[in-house]
């Protein structure tokens, strides 16, 4: 048996899973329009190639990555494009973005499709290239571009993870792929494994999905990869904490998984993957878990991308005067939503209609006692309460300095707060002033650099004037001394 290793930290919370996992995956269906964010991922907005007015076919290409870091957005279904304009999109400020808004046809009529590949004759750089064209991107986290983690270039990759763990409380999206889609889960795997040639292949379940495990294991079958089951602790599936409970190793400061020879994906990341590669089909619908006292029929629906969430919670049955707030996400990491109108997109696992007694309001924040709850609950090993009074003094270079980088926003601090300070609050605020600040700084720095390359050309410009007009003011001396010179022999 696979030794499994610790991680610091971590917490226990109602995990509430079952609700969601009575029944099998559910067409959530086609809604009057879809609007398409052109960022929908981590990285650099995909760039639009069609026009209001075109009719567009399911799967077809709609605006293409741009940049190295980017995921290009497909046509879920066939129709019109009647929009392209700023849109609500699912962010817990409200805010609008570019989208691109298309009117199905009802037609669902797919573009043209290629043969299957044969990855035997792929080349690695045509392998992930094909995947950048399919617009995926991680699923079971912030939706890291697919591409660019697999694009190892010369660097050997001893252990490839596939996460499967989902500790997040409610969301059963990836459970309930692993438990009727494990093939699909496994043929993925077999496509990157041959891309990565991985020394070992490695499968991380939670120990409270005993029928995704079996279901897993079954589908691996005669193969060399190992399903591992780990304690039921959240948060097992932070992509570093799940590569120390498997493997013993930490990811160091300021690194990635790479750098120790791994190499994780989840699970519906590789069925994704395993689609596009094997069936030719870009990502354009994704399992997403609807759940809470407020809809009267939760279970997991696959559901087009840029579908209204109002549209996907009314397929559960969706009661509003249960729904105390709508959550995008689970209870941890998620954020409510100010908008119903916003759409579904590739990082939407969850839509948690949560009831009163499921998420109340929190308790007023009172101060803070030092109790030291949340440095134990850490289980990025940080300070949390030396980060919340840099992050409320806005001494952004010490909260730098004590790895604010590092935290992975996984709300274990806050949970277990007594004085109900909203602690990953303060980290995310921070974080985006740092931010700001760099990019300040670096606009600065272009200006800067502009402004001495302009004097610089212009002293340049400058000099050769000066040397072309002593040339011409000597050429003309020399000249006046000449004629002189031969007036002087006449």
């Amino acid at each position: 048996m696979r030794r499994i290793w610790a991680f610091e930290g971590g917490v226990h919370p109602p995990e509430n899973k079952q609700q969601s996992l009575n029944g099998p995956i559910r067409k959530a269906g086609i809604p009057d329009q879809l609007v398409l964010p052109f960022q929908q991922h981590i990285g650099g907005p995909a760039r639009p190639v069609v026009s209001v007015g075109d009719r567009v076919l399911k799967g077809q290409l709609l605006a293409e990555a741009s940049g190295a870091i980017s995921a290009g957005v497909h046509a879920p279904t066939s129709g019109h494009i009647i929009d392209i304009s700023d849109q609500r999109i699912p962010h817990p400020s409200g805010t609008t973005g570019p989208c691109m808004v298309l009117k199905p046809d009802g037609e669902d009529e797919w573009r043209e499709r290629r043969p299957e590949l044969d990855l035997s004759q792929l080349e690695p750089e045509a392998f992930v290239a094909h995947i950048r064209e399919a617009g995926i991107c991680g699923l079971g986290g912030a939706g890291f571009p697919t591409e660019v983690k697999l694009a190892t270039g010369d660097r050997a990759v001893e252990t490839l993870i596939l996460n499967g763990a989902e500790c997040e409380p409610f969301i059963t999206a990836d459970h309930i792929l692993m438990r009727e889609r494990a093939f699909e889960v496994v043929e993925g795997i077999r496509v990157i494994g041959h891309l990565l040639q991985p020394a070992e292949v490695l499968i991380g379940i939670e120990d409270n999905k005993p029928d995704a495990i079996e279901a897993m294991r079954e589908a691996c079958e005669g193969l060399p990869y190992e399903v591992v089951v780990i304690p039921t602790k959240y948060p097992s599936g932070g992509e570093k904490q799940l590569i120390q409970i498997l493997t013993g190793k930490e990811v160091p400061y300021g690194g990635i998984p790479l750098d120790l020879g791994i190499v994780c994906q989840n699970v519906g990341t590789a069925a994704a993957i395993y689609r596009a590669l094997k069936k030719d089909e870009p990502l354009i619908s994704r399992i997403t878990t609807v759940t809470g006292e407020g809809v009267r029929n939760p279970g997991n629906y696959e559901v087009l991308l840029g579908t209204p969430i109002r549209f996907l919670l009314e397929q559960a049955g969706f009661d509003p005067a249960t729904a105390h707030r709508v959550v995008m996400g689970g209870p941890m990491m998620g954020f409510e939503l100010p908008s119903l109108e916003a759409p579904v997109i590739k990082t939407t696992n969850c839509i948690l209609a949560a009831g009163d007694s499921e998420f109340p309001d929190p308790d007023a924040e009172q101060a803070c006692i030092r109790c030291g709850y949340c440095a134990e609950a850490c289980p990025a090993q940080l300070l949390p309460q030396q980060l919340y009074w840099f992050a409320r003094s806005d001494q952004f270079d010490k909260a730098e300095l004590y790895h604010l980088s590092d935290c992975i926003e996984c709300g274990a601090c806050a949970y277990v707060c007594p004085s109900s300070i909203p602690l990953v609050q303060y980290y995310r605020y921070a974080k985006g002033k740092i931010t700001q600040q760099r990019a300040d700084t670096l606009k600065s720095d272009r200006a800067r650099e502009r402004f001495e390359a302009r004097q610089q050309r212009l002293e340049r410009e400058a000099a050769e004037k000066e040397a072309k007009r002593r040339a011409r003011a000597e050429a003309a001396a020399a000249a006046q001394k000449a004629k002189a010179a031969a007036a002087e022999k006449d």
